[in-house]
């Protein structure tokens, strides 16, 4: 077998079979089939994709697999031309809340019976499954996840003798309270972070938009909705975050690597930059699920992660569905867990990260996941985002349900778009 070589973007990792001409059901003829499969750039690492393609090729005798890389910036623009042509890859991983987006076009393939037969459909993340169905169709099948958890600093915990993690709303105010009177920042929370309100209004019933008989409408001022932005109000009133900028203005890793912030709202994944910048920090960070309203039942989060989709022009169809199965199901999602620190598509598999605190923290999290809703139209919202000026304007007194109206009209008039 060849060595493998992996460039990226956009180059190509070609591998050769062992040998042998099998022939999957509803392909004719003998002879080496390629499956084309697109992934993102910096998905996967070297490793694991090595690893997959070694033990696929080796159980699937006159298989080649053939890996290109994409960068996220304008991959929306080529995959629907990839999926419209002729002649595109066989398997593309998408953002999960691009499925819809894609579906729209007609040119997915339904693999809604792959789901239930072969790959525990019941069982997996919500908000990884959810965007991938559209009309009671299947188009998307889960492939990893990542979400947002509560990354704190230790030392300030102790310090201010929070000896115990916080499990609900209550708990977690007291305890950012508790710190803020040892001088130290309770919590960091910039007041546009609308990934993290969409949490708060998911845990208490609300939506941020919801579908009428086929018509998107904005929620934003529904009660429940407003009650989510009234928590997020109190919480960000306990630190010093800005009112009208995000968690990326200034970044927010920058503002934690300073050692005097208890807590911020982030994936793990941005340990490594607040290490690289303070490293003194290192074994002094920790990860707790965001709270919820009650004990054991953690707050809603909004779920990131990709997709695995099937274009209905797949020159290899019948084996593209095969190599999904396998990259979405037990054995290597195990495996990408615990390389790649992703959360599994999965509740039945969270076991298999119990022992790295910051995944685990992501994977209880999970279990209760959401994604945006699911409008082919949603990045046209997100394209203006009016949920970014309607949290400022209420974190500055104007009255919530008149910012909510109003945001929420310009939410409906982006949907019908």
């Amino acid at each position: 077998m060849k060595n493998r070589l992996l460039v990226r973007p956009l180059a190509v990792l070609t591998v050769l079979a062992l040998g042998g001409c099998g022939v999957l059901p509803g392909e004719d003829g003998p002879g080496s089939r390629t499956v084309s499969v697109w992934l993102m750039n910096g998905s996967v690492s070297d490793e694991f994709l090595d690893r997959f393609t070694r033990a696929y090729e080796s159980s699937h005798p006159g298989i080649e697999l053939k890996f290109t890389f994409q960068e996220w910036t304008g991959i929306g623009t080529k995959v629907t031309a990839a999926i419209e042509g002729a002649g595109g890859p066989d398997v593309i991983e998408v953002g999960n809340t691009q499925v819809a987006r894609y579906a729209d076009t007609d040119k997915l393939y339904d693999l809604t019976l792959e789901s239930v037969r072969d790959l525990d459909a019941q069982h997996w993340l919500p908000g990884l499954a959810e965007p991938g169905s559209i009309d009671g169709a299947q188009y998307g099948i889960p492939w990893y996840a990542a979400n947002r958890v509560v990354v704190y600093n230790k030392d300030l915990f102790e310090r201010a003798g929070v000896k115990k993690l916080p499990v609900t709303r209550s708990q977690w105010t007291d305890a950012t309270e508790k710190i803020n009177r040892t001088g130290s920042q309770g919590i960091y929370l910039a007041g546009q972070d609308w990934y993290t309100l969409a949490g708060f209004i998911w845990d208490e019933g609300g939506e941020l938009a919801v579908d009428n008989g086929g018509v998107w409408e904005g929620a934003l001022d529904s009660p429940a909705a407003l009650r989510g932005m009234a928590f997020y109000k109190e919480l960000q009133s306990l630190g010093s975050g800005p009112e009208d900028a995000d968690e990326e203005t200034p970044p927010q890793s920058g503002v934690f690597a300073k050692g005097d912030v208890a807590q911020i709202i982030a994936t793990p994944g941005i340990t490594a930059a607040i290490v690289e910048q303070n490293p003194q920090l290192k074994d002094k960070i920790g990860y707790f699920p965001i709270p919820g309203k009650a004990a054991g039942k953690p707050c809603a989060v909004f779920t990131g992660g990709s997709d695995l989709i099937v274009p209905v022009n797949a020159p290899q169809r019948a084996a593209a569905i095969e190599v999904v199965k396998a990259l979405a199901g037990d054995e290597w999602q195990a495996d990408l867990a615990r390389t790649m620190n992703y959360v599994p598509n999965r509740t039945t598999l969270a076991s298999v990260v119990e022992g790295q605190e910051a995944t685990r923290a992501m994977a209880v999290g999970a279990a209760r996941g959401r994604a945006t809703p699911n409008s082919p139209h949603w990045a046209d919202v997100e394209a203006a985002n009016p949920i970014k000026p309607y949290m400022t304007a209420v974190l500055r007194g104007e009255d919530p349900a008149r910012a909510a109206r109003r945001a929420s009209e310009q939410i409906s008039d982006a949907l019908a778009e």
